[in-house]
């Protein structure tokens, strides 16, 4: 696979499964799967750019919906703890990624 290796992309699509076990309303779940979704998919786009430039604008947006997703476990007062863990991890990562070339 071409995101063999890629930790980030590895966490996003392990959270991306792990909202599936969380009870939501439908009007947050449809958001929390939509922002989830823009997770796996911008930290992917970014890894295949080539310029630092590109690659942190992906990122960046990537991490931007990891935020909306940390704010929508805040609001249901999610309790998974290991979904909890991997948000945290997931955000950490995205954020060295954007502040940090190469």
């Amino acid at each position: 696979m071409q995101f063999k290796g890629f930790r980030v992309f590895e966490l996003a699509t392990r959270f991306f499964q792990g909202i599936k076990r969380l009870q939501l309303p439908r009007h947050l779940r449809d958001q929390m799967a939509r922002a989830a979704a823009s997770v796996a998919l911008n930290a992917g786009e970014g890894y295949g750019r080539r310029t630092w430039p590109d690659k942190r604008r992906f990122y960046q947006m990537a991490l931007g919906s990891m935020r909306e997703c940390q704010a929508i476990l805040i609001l249901v007062d999610a309790k998974d703890r290991e979904l909890l863990d991997i948000a945290d991890h997931l955000a950490a990562s995205l954020y060295r990624l954007c502040t940090h070339p190469g």
